[in-house]
């Protein structure tokens, strides 16, 4: 399925909280942050820009090659010696989205006076170890992994250390999707480092021999399902519907203008990638299906299915009447706003910044995903890990490790998880492979029924579901105990 080469959230947190808070931040430290670095400021929050030079490779003594990684301060409510260091492990996109959007660091910081950092993901933004030859090889992408982003952020921890204030600083690290797998797997191998974890809909069971394939697809299903009871059927019914359409040159160029697509649909090429580009939006549609108007990765209004599957109610429809049905559905992801003027269909989610994913998928991320077109409403499309390989080695000259990530984390025994909160919205495909049982007494699960994606890490807004709200004060706990326990070491 093609949400796993793009892990759309992934991509986590790429979206513009509709209500945010904002802070009445002491003048002297406006000030501060203002005068020195780059700082950027938007209606809710304020950070200034820095960069910390790492080594292009941490795991070996023949290449000695460094680069500058960017990351993200606000130490507006730093109290003290040894404040709480809050630090998000960044994920696949532009720091600054992520810093801007998740919310709940924000809202915490104040009560336990801490230093907010956000740091990039190497190969993402504007954090590339060889400019602009990064993607240029397979030789220059290597180094593309999260065994070298997670050491980035330990190094960058340490010299945020080394000075004599933050020496003994509790390190709390925050992150969703992509970026909670980080979060909870930097302190598995860096406990000594990190003294807790909170891992929003982090899938670190999503991987072969751990979570079926067909599990991403059949939780989207149901929140379509869920929306009403047609509107899954009707999209089943579309594939076919579109294959049809498209099989005549009439078909597609009825299709183009119709549905106002951008470029024309030439050949079968261009049908795959429209259909490939539809599977992508509405599993992204189940990621950010809040419940209130959100800026992820489209502007939407809330619950989105719900406003997608108001024109897919009727069972009769079939045929271009249904495609046109469709078109307004999509309409409610793809021109939300009203400025949009056509329809691109070479991503689903262009403002993203990952460019990477793609190759990771190819290398330590593999996380199958099928559709039987039964118990799902995609069209049937089979697990093939041949077919996977040859398509990276094709597109990368590489061939997948497939065990990697089990092999290199840990998948079935996670005995050496202490200190992280996991978190799953429930409506979020992506917790198919979450964690769903207490690992041990200071690792925890916490379920929102009525959460699509990490909706924990957002900013608090007054149409949160209680869950979502009791999940936050859960974070809060374990952050305190956490922060507590650590220096009761120097008491």
């Amino acid at each position: 399925m093609a949400a796993s080469r793009a892990f759309i959230l992934i991509l986590f947190l790429i979206y513009h909280s509709a209500i945010g808070l904002k802070y009445n931040t002491k003048p002297e430290i406006l000030r501060s942050l203002l005068s020195s670095g780059k700082t950027v400021e938007n209606n809710t929050y304020i950070y200034k820009t820095k960069t910390f030079e790492v080594l292009v490779d941490h795991f070996s003594f023949s290449v000695t090659d460094t680069f500058k990684l960017r990351y993200l301060v606000n130490d507006t409510w730093q109290r003290g010696n040894n404040a709480p260091i809050f630090f998000y492990t960044g994920n696949e996109g532009f720091i600054e989205t992520f810093a801007q959007n998740t919310g709940l660091m924000w809202d915490i910081a104040p009560q336990f006076g801490a230093l907010l950092i956000f740091a990039e993901h190497r190969y993402y933004g504007e954090s590339m170890p060889f400019g602009n030859k990064s993607f240029s090889d397979a030789k220059h992408m290597g180094y593309l992994t999260s065994q070298q982003a997670m050491a980035d952020y330990i190094d960058l921890i340490n010299y945020l250390r080394s000075d004599t204030k933050t020496k003994h600083s509790p390190v709390i690290v925050f992150g969703g999707s992509y970026g909670g797998m980080l979060s909870a797997w930097i302190r598995m191998k860096y406990p000594h480092i990190v003294q807790g974890a909170i891992a929003a809909s982090a899938p670190i069971l999503q991987f072969s021999g751990v979570t079926p394939c067909e599990a991403f697809a059949r939780i989207v299903t149901s929140d379509f399902r869920a929306a009403h009871h047609e509107c899954s059927n009707l999209i089943r019914k579309s594939w076919y519907t579109i294959t049809n359409v498209t099989s005549s040159d009439e078909g597609k160029k009825w299709f183009k203008e119709n549905w106002k697509l951008c470029s024309p649909l030439v050949n079968a090429t261009h049908v795959r990638a429209l259909k490939s580009w539809l599977s992508d939006i509405y599993g992204n549609l189940a990621m950010v299906n809040y419940p209130y108007e959100a800026n992820f990765l489209a502007p939407l209004p809330g619950y989105p299915i719900t406003a997608v599957c108001k024109h897919l109610v009727e069972p009769k429809l079939e045929g271009k009447p249904l495609l046109l049905a469709l078109k307004k559905a999509i309409n409610v992801y793809t021109n939300f706003t009203g400025k949009t003027e056509c329809l691109s269909i070479d991503n689903a989610a262009p403002n993203l910044g990952d460019i990477g994913w793609s190759y990771q998928a190819c290398t330590e991320m593999v996380m199958p995903m099928c559709n039987d077109g039964i118990n799902d409403m995609f069209e049937p499309e089979p697990w093939d890990f041949k077919e996977y390989s040859d398509q990276c080695y094709k597109d990368y000259n590489i061939r997948p490790r497939l065990d990697l990530a089990c092999t290199e984390y840990g998948c079935k025994d996670l005995s050496a998880a202490t200190n992280i909160v996991f978190s799953n919205g429930l409506l979020d495909p992506w917790s198919s492979g979450g964690v769903f049982r207490n690992l041990s007494s200071s690792t925890s699960v916490i379920i929102i029924p009525e959460g699509a994606h990490h909706l924990d890490l957002r900013a608090s807004n007054p149409r949160d579901p209680v869950s979502v709200i009791n999940a936050r004060k859960y974070h809060r706990s374990a952050i305190k105990k956490w922060i507590k326990e650590y220096r009761d070491k120097f008491a």
